[in-house]
């Protein structure tokens, strides 16, 4: 891969890491914050009582999950591990990170499910190197599936989990 440059590949998904599949993050600004349901970010808190006079900063900020997959593929050549953030990852979820988290409360082993449906997925993959100089893998920036009768994930464990599509 061309420093600097993304890459386009054709790969086949391997696994994907099931044990910390998303992370949270303030809803307005979209900063890192800690696993706790009830952190606030300090941010726009901050922001928030220095502006009482706007209605909209006047609350406190709420927190939403993002995907944050750890994924190996196998190209032609080699076999890597690459990361795959929330816009690339809703493509082979089919839903946010919230509803994924939601679902997978009700359903324990969706997690793992989700990983053996789309273990042998072909997809097609635009690779970039991480803009933090201290990450490891190069990160997924677009992601389109080959296969004719893909299907998202989420639609898969509804059916598979005996639920009504749209539920």
């Amino acid at each position: 891969m061309e420093i600097g440059k993304p890459t386009t590949m054709i790969c086949t998904l391997l696994a994907m890491d099931q044990t910390n599949f998303c992370y949270r993050v303030c809803s307005v600004c979209e900063r890192t914050l800690p696993d706790n349901p009830t952190s606030l970010c300090n941010f726009c808190n901050l922001n928030s009582f220095n502006s009482r006079s706007s209605s909209s900063n006047s609350r406190s900020s709420s927190s939403k999950l993002l995907f944050r997959i750890l994924m190996s593929v196998a190209s032609d050549t080699k076999v890597f591990t690459v990361i795959c953030f929330d816009r690339a990852a809703k493509v082979l979820f089919g839903c946010t990170a919230d509803e994924f988290f939601d679902f997978a409360k009700l359903h324990p082993f969706s997690a793992a499910t989700t990983n053996k449906i789309l273990e042998g997925e072909m997809i097609k993959v635009t690779l970039s190197r991480p803009k933090n100089g201290n990450a490891q893998h190069h990160r997924v920036s677009q992601i389109v599936p080959l296969r004719t009768g893909f299907r998202p994930a989420i639609e898969t464990l509804k059916e598979f989990y005996g639920l009504r599509p749209g539920s």
